[in-house]
């Protein structure tokens, strides 16, 4: 494989079978992100940014609203720790649609669709080296946080499952962030939408304080905004307890009574947005060939 792109004998190679294919694009995506530090640093920055901020700043107004939500016993750090990682999650998939764009502009897309790989193998490679690069971002920042004084109620299971729901949270923004990409091809439209959405997504939730203390239009809002599902599914695995506020699920238990509904969202989301993402990208595709 060549620096910028795909290596056509290799990809003859690998094209025999869908999962050798899916490696060498694997392989192209990460070694693009090793070869370019500066965004991996800014994705992780923001995030512990973010973190270091509001737990300085909110830490004691934050501590006292969440005791009134019935959150007593909890502190700031571990309640807005799940937010620092839905950030990266949403900041990571935006670059998804930018690595994309990037490659249509440079002719790049073109070259892959010719190539005797599977366009299919294509996309899942580079959507599986982004979701991998997302999992070493949540292990970090919950690295720092566990450093910092936060704990995990359920262990190193929750850990893994706090990951998992990254992933599943991560897919339908990724999907969004590469439909924007196929149909605008451009770098500064795409990355406006993504600021756009990042922020009022992520305030218009129960990233920072629990739904029951936002203003009541703010609640109608909360409910129908994904990032309060990925937040409170992670929140849940973080305290070890139903956390769920938006929907009343009693029927599971416990964490399950987040857990069960919130993946349940999250699930949907990524089947509606990947199958839009996948019809994009086919009709590209096609339109390349031509």
């Amino acid at each position: 494989m060549s620096s910028t792109g795909v290596d056509t004998g290799q990809s003859r190679s690998a094209g025999n079978s869908l999962v050798g294919d899916i490696w060498v694009n694997f392989k192209r995506w990460t070694r693009k992100a090793i070869r370019n530090p500066t965004v991996v640093f800014l994705e992780l920055f923001m995030a512990v940014f973010s973190l270091l901020m509001f737990t300085a700043v909110f830490g004691d107004v934050g501590t006292l609203a969440i005791e009134r939500a019935g959150f007593e016993g909890v502190g700031y750090l571990p309640f807005v720790l799940p937010a620092a990682v839905v950030q990266v999650s949403m900041s990571s998939s935006l670059s998804s649609g930018l690595g994309l764009v990037e490659d249509l502009q440079t002719g790049m897309f073109e070259k892959v669709t010719v190539s005797p790989m599977r366009w299919t193998a294509v996309f899942a490679g580079k959507a599986a080296a982004e979701l991998f690069r997302l999992v070493c971002y949540v292990f970090v920042i919950f690295g720092l946080g566990l450093a910092m004084g936060a704990t995990v109620a359920t262990g190193l299971v929750g850990l893994f499952g706090i990951a998992l729901v990254c992933v599943l949270f991560a897919l339908w923004y990724m999907a969004l962030s590469n439909a924007v990409a196929v149909v605008t091809r451009d770098e500064e439209t795409l990355d406006a939408v993504g600021n756009l959405l990042l922020f009022p997504l992520l305030f218009l939730s129960s990233a920072f304080l629990p739904v029951s203390s936002l203003p009541a239009a703010v609640q109608v809002v909360a409910t129908v905004n994904p990032v309060t599902y990925g937040v409170d599914a992670i929140r849940a695995l973080v305290l070890g307890r139903d956390v769920l506020t938006v929907v009343e699920v009693t029927a599971f238990g416990g964490v399950s009574d987040t857990l069960v509904p919130a993946l349940a969202v999250l699930c949907a989301l990524d089947v509606v947005f990947g199958a839009v993402s996948v019809w994009l990208m086919g009709r590209a595709t096609g339109s390349e060939v031509a």
